[in-house]
């Protein structure tokens, strides 16, 4: 990666390493949960030779369902054992890094690691710490985009498969579209989102609620049209140009104005900052009618303790910019699963992440795979797992739900900028000067693309 960032970041696991030299860290060994500690000569468990791989995770078991996953993974591969190390309990990922990062530096044994989000599995490539795994690939004979819903490739190679598969989604109160005549849709545009969201609207409720930017964060709610397409979804492209002259993210801005200055369907900016709102009270509370979300809501669709659910939920698929669109596309998270550049057991790691992406996840139990390959049976059989855990799953429209997570892929993933912070809380610094009023779009989208290109000389090497 080209950046200021990047030999920043070397320099400073460059001195942890002096620092901490060779030595193992006792409190990622205390988090290891196998009982196998020690490493068999062989690189790949092969020929009946008996290796142990580390798996690095930020996942907890809570989580994860670890325990069952990886006696299932070690009953099918008797000859691989599956040394667990949980880098935070809270599944807290920033720390998690932090911990790997430092095992890097120390020189400790790395083979499976596990990213929760595009940026951080792409630093960590652009660092060295990940191999590229296409010769894996390329034996077994499958294509990556046919195999699974996320493609997880950069810059032309593949460093890591995709377990779970969270797209983002609109959930819907069905009370509040009963009372105004709507159906759940099974397919529909941004003007047929912003049309709904407008008749939904009363004294007792907005019709839609989105919970960002702030602070530079929460930025799917700034490309929200972007998003719906395959390729150039963010703001900086593959190319390291900016995104800001592209009609979606015009369309956007043009949306997220009207809903809130003119239609009145959306809650006002200022009262979320100030009021400091969020997404769940305001659907359980009934305040907004519809949210778009990310689908790790599924765990609490159904309601939780401490928000009860008090009405019938529907999901629709994220919104295509036009009806003759590709649908489907919408943001999506996963774990990027990975093989370790400085691992001995490469094909033994590699046979782990084939297999936790494809069956393994199924086993687990947690989460809607990415593996293409679900059966319908399967898929409904884990969103009545999830569903189970909340406090009533009677309420959610289940065939919703499951059209919606069939039907989702995500767009082309591009290497996040080592400055994507700052361009960020650009983006958001100029949004709050046009929700404002100081400035119009015209005027948002030309600072943007000035300073924009400010920030991108800055970094250049």
């Amino acid at each position: 990666m080209k950046s200021k960032y990047l030999v920043g970041l070397l320099s400073f696991l460059f001195l942890i390493g002096i620092l901490v030299g060779c030595s193992s860290s006792d409190g990622d060994e205390e988090a290891s949960t196998s009982e196998n500690s020690e490493s068999s000569k062989s690189s790949g468990g092969d020929g009946g030779e008996e290796v142990t791989i580390k798996f690095h995770t930020h996942g907890n078991e809570a989580s994860y369902n670890w325990k069952e996953t990886l006696a299932a993974f070690e009953e099918e591969y008797p000859n691989i054992n599956v040394d667990l190390v949980i880098l935070s309990e809270k599944g807290d990922t920033n720390e998690a890094l932090q911990k790997l990062d430092l095992a890097a530096a120390s020189g400790e044994q790395l083979d499976v690691l596990m990213f929760s989000d595009p940026a951080s599995y792409a630093e960590r490539v652009g660092l060295g710490i990940v191999a590229p795994i296409d010769e894996f690939i390329n034996e077994e004979g499958f294509t990556v985009t046919e195999e699974y819903k996320v493609d997880t490739m950069i810059d032309d190679k593949y460093y890591a498969l995709p377990g779970k598969f969270n797209p983002w989604y609109v959930l819907l109160n069905k009370d509040h579209l009963a009372k105004a005549g709507l159906e759940v849709p099974t397919e529909w545009t941004w003007d047929e989102f912003k049309d709904y969201a407008k008749q939904l609207t009363t004294d007792e409720h907005v019709g839609t609620y989105f919970h960002g930017p702030q602070d530079g964060g929460w930025m799917e709610y700034m490309k929200l049209a972007l998003a719906s397409e395959e390729t150039e979804t963010g703001f900086i492209n593959e190319d390291g140009s900016h995104n800001f002259d592209h009609p979606y993210f015009r369309k956007t801005l043009e949306m997220r104005l009207e809903m809130e200055k003119e239609d009145k369907s959306a809650t006002p900016y200022t009262d979320i900052l100030s009021q400091k709102l969020h997404y769940r009270t305001q659907f359980f509370n009934q305040d907004a009618s519809t949210i778009l979300i990310g689908s790790w809501m599924n765990t609490e669709l159904g309601g939780t303790d401490q928000f009860p659910l008090n009405f019938e939920v529907g999901v629709a698929p994220y919104p295509t910019n036009a009806d003759s669109d590709a649908a489907g596309y919408t943001p999506v998270t996963t774990d990027f699963m990975s093989v370790a550049q400085s691992s001995e057991h490469k094909e033994a790691a590699y046979k782990f992440i084939r297999w936790y992406t494809t069956e393994g996840q199924i086993v687990q139990g947690k989460s809607i795979p990415s593996w293409n390959k679900v059966s319908d049976a399967d898929l409904e059989g884990i969103i009545d797992t999830i569903l189970s855990g909340t406090v009533s799953p009677e309420k959610v429209d289940k065939e919703s739900l499951i059209n919606v997570l069939t039907n989702a892929k995500s767009s082309k993933i591009v290497s996040p900028a080592s400055y994507q912070a700052e361009i960020y809380q650009l983006v958001n610094d100029e949004y709050e000067k046009l929700i404002y009023g100081e400035q119009d779009i015209d005027k948002t989208i030309e600072a943007l693309k000035t300073k924009a290109d400010e920030i991108i000389a800055n970094n250049q090497e």
